[in-house]
């Protein structure tokens, strides 16, 4: 069964619940210059209407990442579709980030390269995302395809 993380702009506040609980479920610590996993972007669409993206990995089908990782810490999960990562061999080049239309891989202190995963594991226990959980509009959502 593969999952897809799914935004609804129109229901967006860029309040971002989602962006703290995945700082929380990841122990991000920005306060010491970790990237978090996910960002809210403002867009003003032709009509001048102000809108709202949480973005985070956009877990590609064809993850350019995983190809541009000359150590194979990146792969694709058969099960979920999420895009997994196992930084143990990460030799902090930064071609995973470079290869990546979004930009989803970071770095942390240590150098090596950390990325949303989909809460895999909360979701191997049958919970949702901690972003879809926390998301007090419902504009995040977890769906299978």
């Amino acid at each position: 069964m593969k999952y897809v993380l799914d935004l609804n702009m129109d229901l967006c506040s860029a309040c971002g619940a989602c962006a703290i609980a995945c700082m929380d479920q990841n122990d991000i610590d920005v306060l010491n210059g970790e990237s978090p996993f996910r960002f809210i972007h403002d867009l003003e669409s032709r009509d001048g209407k102000l809108r709202y993206v949480s973005m985070a990995c956009m877990h590609c089908e064809d993850a350019p990442c995983v190809t541009g990782c000359p150590v194979g810490c990146l792969r694709k999960d058969p099960e979920t579709g999420f895009t997994l990562y196992d930084n143990t061999n990460c030799i902090g080049c930064h071609s995973c980030s470079l290869a990546c239309p979004f930009g989803a891989p970071s770095f942390a202190k240590s150098g090596k390269m950390q990325k949303c995963d989909g809460c895999a594991t909360r979701i191997a226990c049958g919970l949702d995302p901690a972003c879809v959980r926390h998301c007090p509009t419902g504009a995040l959502s977890l769906r299978t395809e």
